[in-house]
């Protein structure tokens, strides 16, 4: 049985322009690019969504040699693509860290930093704590099973092509970067009004009776209000979380079919 060279790439484009986007987004995505995950663990990952996905979609990779300009533009698009989709919901999560780090600094604990396994750098612990409960969260609504369905749907939606996303898509993209601090404003928003009150209390007590030494007694009541206040609004997060992923899963969605 004998292969031509067009068989050959067309057998090898039909894996490897959705192995690329896969890669890309696996690479980027919350859970999946936690820096706890070994490089090798991440390409089996791929590898295996990728045997799922692509069966799956339809048979409409070009027929292009992948060592040539044509195929540098498709590979570029497909990372752009995985990247985006990884980085949105990326920006969920650091949502819940400028949170943390809004309440840390009220309660008076910004110094007190650990690292982010996922990202590799120092946070505060409050922000871990959010990042940790988020993040059970989104496994336990099977977040990680609706972003690998949503990237299947974009191989429908957006087909493998030079032609992708344009940059009206990834200005808007950009621009989600200030929905990311204003999400983190707003959950972290009943601790900074309930801190601010106590810190206010306190300040008058002071004024009022001078020999009550506020860094005695405010400093260690912040921090327990501050937790308090956590315990409280916990629910209200679980929430917030739950909103904001679908807010995220929507938006990846509409970006992906309006260019298809």
């Amino acid at each position: 049985m004998a292969f031509s060279t067009a068989d050959i790439t067309a057998a090898l484009g039909l894996y490897l322009w959705p192995f690329i986007r896969i890669a890309a987004m696996v690479m980027v995505a919350p859970v999946f690019s936690s820096n706890f995950l070994s490089t090798q663990t991440r390409m089996v990952i791929t590898l295996a969504i990728a045997m799922v996905v692509v069966p799956n979609i339809p048979d409409v990779v070009p027929n292009v040699q992948p060592i040539s300009m044509d195929g540098l533009l498709i590979v570029a698009q497909q990372v752009l693509i995985g990247a985006c989709m990884g980085f949105m919901l990326q920006l969920l999560f650091d949502a819940f860290i400028v949170a943390g780090q809004i309440i840390a600094m009220q309660m008076g604990l910004g110094f007190a930093s650990m690292v982010d396994p996922q990202n590799g750098i120092l946070v505060p612990v409050i922000s871990q704590f959010y990042l940790i409960f988020t993040t059970l969260i989104f496994v336990t609504l099977d977040g990680h099973l609706i972003l690998i369905q949503v990237v299947s749907e974009s191989f429908v939606t957006m087909p493998i092509a030079a032609e992708g996303l344009t940059p009206t898509d990834l200005r808007d993209i950009v621009a989600q970067g200030s929905w990311m601090f204003a999400s983190g404003v707003l959950i972290a928003l009943p601790a900074i009004g309930s801190i601010m009150m106590v810190n206010l209390a306190f300040g008058i007590l002071s004024r009022a009776a001078p020999q009550i030494s506020p860094f005695s007694i405010g400093f260690p009541l912040t921090i327990i209000m501050g937790f308090i206040i956590m315990l409280v609004t916990l629910p209200l997060v679980g929430q917030h979380m739950v909103e904001m992923t679908d807010y995220i899963l929507q938006l990846i969605r509409v970006m992906v079919i309006q260019d298809g």
